[in-house]
């Protein structure tokens, strides 16, 4: 279930992607890293397999080594269940003697891992996990949410459609606690911004069969059909929707969660003007370009925000614990709060202190077969949401760490969570 790789990476390795693998050695000549993923289920495209290969570049970028010594990335497949998650990261902490997690995908299983990594002092970083619980109720002192939440997903699908006179909608949630929470987001923002909600509905995780909730949102007449899925389901609903030739058709479809490799795995005929939500897409300008050149070269496949995000955050967590000499919890998540994130993701990014890192967020059109011009050409942007617009405020967050976080510091919005 867990694989070990130990990195000692030179230019040689960095151009053909190879991983050096070193003999046993003792937890204190090594640091190391964990990174628990969906490896084998619905969400392993869209982050998973990924998210590891671009952990494994930033370690090759920052030398291999951290404090004079190498780096070690342990990982390995929860399944998607908090019980498997919460046992692998407590023998990690345990038996391994991790000095941090870098990732920790799915929100369920990060909450889990969350208080194990809090009652160890160990500084954990989620690029992939989305919920808000992250940075409000269950915020805490170690922990740094790097990519996104539901809350900025709904924030920057609503805004720009209501704007545009887009005020009926439907909404479609998988039936566990992200889905509701993006459900209920959406429908807050929604209402705010003079919209209305004529109806919604719920599905199965790792859903074969959208015909119903397609059905539904159809005949609803809504002006937009707003489904949170993502990863295979989100490539199901939308096969489902062009099945009954609604992609081309009046009704604005926007999937809340989905990334341009679901779009690759749909096909633009399928996806052909979907509105999507994503915090980076690799063909935004010149150092987008470059890296994500050296990512598709490295795994064959187009990186999404989660990817992106998981080499940002550990190429941010790394230069922190080299800047303030060591891996203690607490003080690299200080450290990490302190320097702010410019690279070719974010530019001019801040940690709050609730752990929440501020970053714009786009809202995409998928193009048409005929607006494409090469391979992953898929985007063309439709809107810009400032950090500060596009997640909650501080002065309407439930987390403690926030306390002094003075009102002016932020946008205004009125959706709790």
């Amino acid at each position: 279930m867990t694989n070990r790789f130990s990195f000692y990476f030179g230019a040689a390795a960095l151009l053909v992607g190879m991983v050096m693998v070193a003999g046993p050695t003792r937890a204190a000549d090594t640091i190391k890293l964990g990174m628990l993923t969906d490896q084998s289920s619905t969400y392993a495209t869209a982050g998973g397999i990924g998210t590891i290969a671009a952990a494994k570049l930033a370690i090759e970028d920052f030398g291999g080594k951290v404090l004079g010594k190498p780096i070690e990335l342990l990982t390995a497949d929860h399944k998607n269940r908090p019980d498997i998650g919460s046992q692998i990261a407590r023998g990690w902490i345990d038996v391994e003697k991790v000095d941090g997690f870098i990732e920790v995908q799915t929100s369920s299983v990060s909450l889990a891992v969350l208080d194990l990594a809090k009652q160890a002092n160990k500084a954990i970083l989620f690029s992939s996990s989305g919920t808000l619980d992250l940075t409000t109720r269950f915020c805490s002192d170690v922990s740094i949410a790097w990519t996104w939440d539901n809350f900025a997903l709904a924030k920057v699908v609503s805004t720009p459609l209501t704007a545009k006179g887009l005020k009926s909608w439907f909404l479609i949630a998988p039936d566990y606690t992200f889905g509701q929470a993006v459900e209920r987001d959406t429908r807050s923002l929604v209402e705010q911004q003079g919209g209305v909600i004529v109806g919604s509905t719920k599905t199965a995780l790792n859903n074969q069969d959208y015909s119903s909730a397609v059905l539904q949102a159809n005949s609803s007449k809504a002006q937009v059909i707003a489904a949170a899925l993502a990863g295979a389901d989100a490539v199901n609903f939308m096969k489902t929707v062009a099945e009954f030739g609604m992609s081309q058709g009046p009704q604005t479809i926007a999937l809340l969660s989905a990334t341009v490799n679901d779009v690759d795995a749909m096909g633009l005929e399928a996806a052909q003007g979907l509105q999507l939500v994503e915090a980076f897409y690799w063909d935004m300008n010149d150092e987008t370009r470059a890296w994500s050149k050296r990512y598709i070269a490295a795994t064959g496949v187009v990186p999404n925000m989660f990817v992106a995000g998981a080499y940002s955050a550990t190429l941010h967590y790394l230069r922190a614990v080299q800047a303030i000499g060591t891996t203690d919890g607490r003080a690299v998540a200080a450290q990490m709060k302190k320097m702010p994130v410019n690279d070719f993701m974010t530019k001019n990014g801040r940690i709050r202190e609730d752990g929440r890192l501020l970053r714009d967020m786009y809202l995409f059109q998928v193009k048409t077969p005929q607006e494409s011009k090469f391979q992953y050409d898929y985007y063309q942007l439709v809107a810009t949401v400032p950090g500060p617009d596009a997640f909650l405020p501080a002065s309407l967050s439930s987390c403690p760490l926030l306390a002094k976080v003075p009102v002016s510091d932020e946008a205004g919005s009125k959706v709790a969570p």
